[in-house]
């Protein structure tokens, strides 16, 4: 008498495991999106050395058109949670073969779901490694949710035709990984550079990665009224805190041009650039760049140069050549 051979316990448990890791993956995006839209100041996380959420954060790739590239990856680690128990809601339905339809077609799209998002966390590695030259520990969390994801759908079930799935996989992944390169530099296309409008010349956020220790080089200039009150700043006791892989830094010290900003009294808050005095930025209470302390009082955030001059009573010359776009 011959005995059934039972199923393999991960593929009993591919699908809870797959659901819970997206779980997890799913928490993990929402709090980074949180911190992208500001409900949460900044993400709990070190803020120097190779592990820098900030510098992550705050570069040029954490957002696609404006919208924080986490939030897409929550939604793919909801939709991967929800295709995993979707043939639970079936068991109680006496209709086999849609169970057996569901159960299939759910496998795909897990499987190309899990193949996407790790092509998609993989190339954010590279640009971690090689582009920002910092690294966020959720993003890396991230990363791993997706690739556990992607084994455990390929180990947790028996699949008939491998070769299949196999080539699904490379075209799956090829468009994953040329669409992502395609919205980077499209999102990018208009960036880092000095839009013209009307008479106005706006500053637009730098591209590329930040020179180590140093970060994005400044191409505007300074007219009369910004040296003027680059001076001024500098007389009234003013400091400006700052981090050299900061985005919001360089379009600051755009505003001024170069001229002006060197008359600032600017302290680097990085402790691997090497005029770094981290030490100093956290006695001062310092929580995000770049940070102006004015008569006294800690102000975070980028400020126009009407803002600076109205903030310590200047009274110079307000003919100011740049301006930031509308947030």
């Amino acid at each position: 008498m011959s005995r059934r051979r039972s199923a393999p316990w991960i593929h009993r448990w591919s699908r809870q495991l797959i659901g819970a890791i997206a779980i997890l993956g799913a928490l993990d995006t929402a709090y980074l999106t949180l911190v992208e839209l500001g409900v949460f100041k900044e993400a709990v996380c070190p803020t120097t050395g190779p592990i820098n959420c900030e510098a992550v954060l705050a570069s040029e790739y954490a957002k696609i058109f404006g919208v924080p590239l986490s939030l897409f990856g929550f939604l793919a680690y909801v939709a991967i949670a929800a295709f995993a128990w979707a043939p639970q809601l079936l068991k109680s339905s006496d209709n086999k073969d849609l169970r057996a339809n569901v159960e299939n077609s759910t496998w795909l799209l897990i499987f190309a779901g899990a193949t996407a998002m790790t092509i998609f966390s993989g190339y954010l590695v590279y640009l971690m490694s090689f582009k920002i030259g910092a690294f966020c520990i959720y993003c890396l969390a991230s990363a791993f949710f997706s690739l556990s994801l992607l084994v455990l759908t390929l180990i947790g079930r028996a699949w008939e035709d491998m070769g299949q799935l196999f080539f699904t996989g490379i075209v799956v992944g090829m468009i994953a990984l040329i669409g992502m390169m395609g919205v980077y530099a499209s999102a990018q296309q208009n960036a880092g550079q000095v839009a013209q409008q009307g008479d106005t010349s706006i500053i637009l956020p730098p591209t590329g990665a930040p020179k180590p220790g140093v970060g994005w080089e400044v191409t505007t200039t300074s007219g009369p009224a910004e040296i003027a009150l680059a001076r001024h700043l500098k007389e009234a006791g003013v400091k400006e805190y700052v981090a050299y892989w900061c985005p919001h830094c360089h379009e600051q010290k755009s505003l001024f041009g170069k001229e002006a900003y060197k008359e600032l009294n600017t302290i680097e808050c990085a402790a691997d650039a090497p005029t770094g005095k981290p030490e100093v930025c956290k006695a001062a209470g310092v929580k995000g760049f770049p940070s102006w302390e004015i008569n006294g009082q800690m102000l975070s955030g980028i400020r126009t140069l009407d803002e600076l001059a109205d903030l310590t009573d200047y009274q110079g010359p307000r003919d100011f050549k740049y301006s930031l776009p509308q947030r």
